[in-house]
């Protein structure tokens, strides 16, 4: 309950920002895969607006809202570590798709198509992409990467210790700037699709208006970027 915006019970602060919880519930999935549902978050999500609003004070001088999607996303993004949302399979599959970009991209001289990809593969296109789809949440630096035994070191190139803090190599200027040239040299419709979710925050409906296409195929599109560009940064 608040009073500095005149609400004076719970209900009429969820009835008057349910809105709000919807819509970064929506801009949250289009980076997760298929096993998280959104009513789980929007639940999530509704507990910590309840929360805001008991936390809120006028005089922090931060209007609700800004506080509230604050509060909001990190209600989410808590629900999402308890529950252990990451497949086991989802980085086995990102891996083998890693490997055949980089195999075919290094064969073809320029970004290989999803036909080729798939080829390379030994697998058809249409599993391919289900494949793609079902790798929704696919992500371009995982907690793995920095503490991996694997030969194939993701940060070899920058020289980084697996005694140095995460944070470190992300703020790099070296590896900011490669990962700059990498998007640029995506696909002109992954690179665009790229800014969509991660400069604009829209959802996956909104891409796919946009784009002309399923939210199903925006998912693909976007995993299928992501492999591209570790293909690229661990090349």
């Amino acid at each position: 309950m608040y009073t500095a915006l005149g609400l004076n019970d719970k209900e009429q602060c969820l009835r008057e920002h349910a809105p709000l919880v919807k819509r970064i519930a929506h801009q949250m999935m289009v980076k997760l895969p298929y096993s998280v549902q959104i009513d789980d978050l929007i639940q999530a999500g509704m507990m910590g607006l309840l929360d805001a609003a008991s936390r809120y004070d006028e005089f922090h001088g931060a209007q609700f809202e800004t506080y509230a999607t604050q509060r909001i996303r990190g209600a989410m993004l808590d629900e999402l570590r308890e529950a252990d949302w990451l497949p086991r399979g989802l980085r086995s599959d990102m891996r083998r798709i890693e490997v055949a970009i980089s195999r075919t991209q290094q064969k073809l001289g320029r970004s290989p198509t999803e036909t080729e990809i798939a080829k390379d593969m030994e697998i058809p296109l249409i599993e391919y992409q289900q494949m793609l789809q079902e790798s929704r949440g696919a992500q371009l630096v995982y907690y793995e990467d920095f503490y991996s035994e694997d030969d194939d070191d993701f940060f070899e190139r920058f020289e980084f210790g697996n005694d140095d803090d995460p944070m470190d190599l992300l703020t790099n200027s070296q590896f900011k700037a490669e990962l700059m040239h990498a998007i640029r040299n995506l696909p002109e419709r992954e690179c665009k699709l790229m800014g969509m979710i991660y400069e604009q925050e829209m959802n996956l409906r909104e891409i796919g208006e946009v784009l002309g296409v399923s939210e199903s195929r925006v998912s693909q599109l976007h995993s299928q970027a992501v492999a591209r560009l570790r293909s690229w940064l661990k090349g």
